[in-house]
């Protein structure tokens, strides 16, 4: 379950994402499966192959694209959430969800 964005906040992405740019939405979540992990940052984009090639920038594998409703989306999580975020200049997420 998502906590702590705005409906326009999602709405923004969703935005982005249907036009075929890389979007990024953190949030708080708690998933009891990821002890300790208090945040998920969704890269979506719509546009698959730009997707497949964003993950692939980033080392990270393809086939962990989450294919649902009408958003694809990669999760981030712990460091490499950290690493993108810092990598992508969005200071404003690590400083919004206390991640640094």
């Amino acid at each position: 379950m998502a906590f702590g964005i705005s409906r326009s906040e999602l709405n923004e992405w969703k935005r982005k994402c249907k036009q075929g740019e890389i979007a990024y939405l953190t949030h708080y979540w708690l998933d009891p499966r990821f002890e300790g992990l208090k945040t998920v940052t969704k890269v979506g984009c719509c546009d698959l192959d730009r997707l497949q090639d964003w993950c692939k920038e980033y080392s990270l594998n393809p086939a962990y694209i989450h294919h649902r409703d009408q958003y694809p989306h990669y999760d981030l999580l712990g460091k490499k959430q950290l690493e993108v975020l810092n990598n992508e200049n969005l200071t404003d997420h690590l400083v919004r969800f206390k991640l640094i």
